[in-house]
């Protein structure tokens, strides 16, 4: 078995070791690290635009025949083929800057056609194996004339391949695409521009190279961005221009129309540049939900592949969409600055370029890629000429060639022999000999004149190109002017000198918080009032529908919807529509339904109106069991939805009211004709989860069909239809009675309380009653005026044959402004029939 062994150092082991300055070598590492960084990955190039991963990318696919009248290729296959041969980098860096190359939304002209999932300014692109390229129309013109000897090639990285050093770049890519990097010590971020614009301004500087900053902003005023929207500010596009180093500010592109037939909204089709739009639909919904920004109902993103970009902004009512919009602005990337730093690598090294140094930086590598096309044409042209100068000798002494030809013992003899005796040329006597004797005709001979014609005028015009510097200078101009014509596209971006509304005039057009009224009626509408004045409550009989629910309140604040499942839900005033000043109440026609802003269960219905304010009167409650509860406005402030009374099975409530006053009295009136009231003050106010507590002792198969709150101190009145409960809700008129309410005695909570009708042959339950300031009035189930009967003297008096079914019933609203109306009930057979327990 073999023994391992270790071989003694060397006696000069010691004396190979070298002292070297950790400093020194640490500054010559970095300094190395740097430069390579610099000029091999995150600066491009002047002249032609390109970061070296880029120019890679093209000029393997160029190499590889992925032109666009090709199919297109696995990207995986491109990032190996450039990564094995040329970019000595990862995948994932050669793969990401294949991906930017042909996103529209990062690229002004994209260079690289993607097919599949090349991501969002949101999202990433699919992995390379599930992504196929091909080069761009566009990129074409990059790599056109490269085997025209039209710039100078290198050595790859492991010297085995031959890479350009710079592209032939047919338009000025560094303005037109822009670009981004990081380096050490150093960055660049150039923004997009429009080809047009880019080729007007170079044409120009070439007619006149002396032209000046000015004159070259005439034609580009500044960015075009990919992504569309405005730049606001043009100062700071100015001062790039002037010195490669300037700030501007963009904006999306906003438009305010009418969303839905109540509201207006914000739509949004152009957002600022690299800004996605799932980035601002976050955004607006934290500032939405931690308050610090007002006036947006909801938010869509409609965008498709179709329709492009669509952001819908709903805008609550009473807000002004204009000032929302320039929140928007302030708030989220709906507005974002771009920086403009223009450093990239003229002649190898860094500079900051203005307008005028990049474009005539481009001009002076362009004049220098077509003088070296025009030299390497008018070279092969001089060659070709010489070949066929060559064949016509040959053809005009056919007889002596193949005399020569067959009498020579072999090609080099033959060759030799042409040469002397034609006074030919080593080439050519050589592509005489490789020349089919099929060639050698008196029509090939017409050809060859014609050829030796044509190669003598295209020599003649291509050294006229050369000897004269304003014949160079047109061929450059006209083929820019010609990608122009063939690539150029409209400008995406506005430019605007200054933003169209001021922040300081924006704050003008906020809603102001005036007081006003909420107001719900009858027939389950919802509005509100220009201000608090109460509305007037005489004359205008014919007015529609009847108020349920008046609460005061602001603008912008809030108010509950209370349902008969004992639930509070919040509504913002802002978004109800305000009545005009001269609707005369209690008209509510332009309100919306209450539909519109709750959503409602099936068996659940909307009762009444009440205040958020936490020092406010608070809610009182009735239920059909004949429970009361006054509720302690404690409400959660982080929650849109709770309840406010604890319901037994089986219960509902019948009516929810604000108690302004504990002077005023809580009124109950069941099914059988009962009316109970007693002073507020025998209600002790009780927290959300509490039941309540007994307000009217009700007879077996009797239910409470109306409650509310009413003045004693005010004229008053009580309303009251009887009739069959047999019949089905809706069909039966009834017999009505109108009693006032002072006729009724106080008695204490928690009693039978006293009649309220008697009921007549036919008649065994109360169809709807109704207490509140006079005069009562009525309407019909869709709100349509019905007329009461007299006051009778009576309260426990029949009823009158009405002559149409009554839905609802109203009072006349208070002048006082302590003092507001209560609640109304709904149309026959609304509430469930049920059989509740008595309290």
């Amino acid at each position: 078995m073999a023994r391992r062994t270790t071989a003694p150092p060397p006696e000069d082991f010691e004396e190979r070791i070298v002292d070297i300055d950790v400093s020194s070598e640490m500054r010559t590492s970095y300094l190395e690290y740097a430069y390579s960084v610099i000029y091999q990955r995150a600066l491009p190039d002047a002249r032609d635009g390109l970061k070296p991963v880029q120019r890679r990318i093209l000029y393997s696919m160029s190499e590889m025949g992925l032109r666009p009248d090709r199919g297109h290729v696995k990207c995986s296959r491109v990032v190996g083929d450039v990564m094995g041969k040329l970019h000595p980098h990862g995948d994932s860096a050669i793969y990401d800057a294949l991906v930017r190359l042909a996103q529209p939304f990062s690229m002004r002209l994209p260079l690289v056609d993607g097919h599949g999932n090349f991501g969002s300014p949101d999202d990433l692109p699919a992995a390379m194996r599930y992504t196929e390229a091909r080069l761009a129309p566009a990129a074409m013109l990059m790599v056109e004339s490269l085997d025209e000897d039209t710039v100078d090639f290198k050595p790859n990285y492991d010297g085995q391949e031959t890479e350009p050093a710079v592209m032939p770049s047919a338009f000025p890519n560094l303005l037109v695409n822009g670009t981004s990097g990081i380096a050490v010590g150093m960055a660049t971020n150039m923004a997009p521009h429009n080809l047009a614009e880019v080729v007007a301004a170079a044409r120009h500087l070439i007619k006149k190279p002396d032209a000046t900053l000015d004159e070259l902003m005439r034609f580009v005023p500044g960015p075009d961005l990919p992504t569309g929207g405005s730049i606001i500010g043009l100062q700071g596009v100015r001062d790039a221009y002037e010195s490669g180093r300037g700030t501007f500010r963009m904006r999306a592109k906003c438009a305010v129309e009418q969303i839905t037939p109540r509201r207006k909204g914000i739509v949004v089709t152009e957002l600022p540049y690299n800004v996605g739009p799932e980035r601002v639909v976050t955004k607006i919904r934290e500032l939405v939900t931690s308050k610090k920004l007002q006036g947006i109902a909801d938010l869509k993103d409609l965008t498709d592949r179709h329709k492009g970009l669509r952001l819908v902004i709903e805008i609550k009512n009473g807000f002004i969409p204009e000032a929302v919009l320039e929140e928007l602005y302030r708030l989220t990337p709906m507005e974002e600055t771009f920086g403009i730093n223009n450093v990239a690598l003229v002649d190898g090294e860094p500079r900051t370029l203005g307008l005028r140094e990049m474009l005539q930086v481009y001009v002076d590598h362009r004049l220098e890629v077509v003088r070296r096309r025009t030299e390497f044409r008018r070279r092969k042209r001089e060659e070709r000429l010489h070949l066929v100068d060559g064949l016509v000798i040959a053809l005009l002494n056919i007889d002596e060639v193949i005399q020569v030809i067959r009498s020579s013992d072999d090609s080099s003899q033959a060759r030799t022999r042409l040469m002397d005796v034609f006074s030919l040329s080593e080439i050519q006597a050589s592509y005489i000999l490789d020349t089919p004797l099929r060639r050698l005709t008196r029509y090939d001979k017409l050809e060859l004149d014609r050829e030796k014609q044509t190669l003598t005028e295209e020599i003649a015009a291509l050294s006229e190109i050369l000897s004269s510097e304003t014949k160079l200078r047109q061929v450059v101009s006209g083929e820019l002017s010609d990608v122009a014509k063939k690539y150029a596209t409209p400008r995406r971006t506005v430019l605007l000198e200054a933003p169209g509304v001021t922040r300081t005039a924006a704050i003008s057009l906020q809603v102001a918080d005036d007081p006003c009224l909420a107001l719900l009626s009858s027939t389950g509408l919802l509005a509100r009032t220009a201000d608090a004045t109460p509305l007037p409550g005489e004359g205008d009989r014919a007015a529609h529908d009847v108020l349920v629910s008046v609460v005061r309140t602001s603008v912008r604040g809030e108010v509950g919807v209370v349902t008969s499942l004992g639930r509070l839900i919040r509504v913002q005033v802002v978004d109800l529509p305000t009545l005009p000043p001269a609707a005369n109440p209690p008209s509510l026609s332009g309100g919306h339904p209450v539909s519109e802003y709750v959503s409602l269960q099936p068996d659940e219905k909307v009762v009444g109106l009440g205040s958020l304010d936490p020092d406010g009167p608070g809610l009182a409650l009735g239920t059909a069991q004949g429970v009361v509860k006054r509720v302690v406005p404690d409400y959660p402030a982080n929650r849109d939805d709770f309840e406010v009374i604890a319901l037994k099975d089986g219960d509902h409530v019948v009516g929810a009211v604000e108690l302004v006053s504990e002077a005023h009295d809580l009124v109950f009136i069941s099914s059988d004709a009962q009316l109970l009231r007693f002073p507020a003050s025998l209600v002790r106010p009780q927290g959300r989860p509490a039941g309540g507590m007994a307000g009217i002792r009700l007879d077996d198969g009797s239910r409470v069909i109306w409650f509310g709150v009413v003045d004693p101190d005010r004229p008053a009145q009580v309303v009251t239809i009887a009739g069959s409960s047999t019949a089905l809700p809706g069909t039966q008129v009834g017999g009505g009675k109108v009693a006032d309410y002072a006729d009724f005695p106080a008695k204490g909570r928690a009693t039978g309380g006293v009649r309220a009708q008697r009921f007549l042959k036919g008649e065994d339950e109360l169809l709807l009653a109704w207490a509140g300031p006079a005069p009562a009035k009525a309407v019909s189930a869709v709100g349509k005026p019905v007329p009461l009967p007299e006051e009778l003297g009576r309260r426990d008096g029949s009823g009158v044959r009405l002559t149409h079914t009554i839905g609802a019933i109203g009072g006349a609203i208070a002048s006082d402004p302590t003092s507001l109306p209560t609640t109304s009930t709904s149309t026959t057979g609304s509430e469930p029939d049920e059989d509740d327990e008595e309290e």
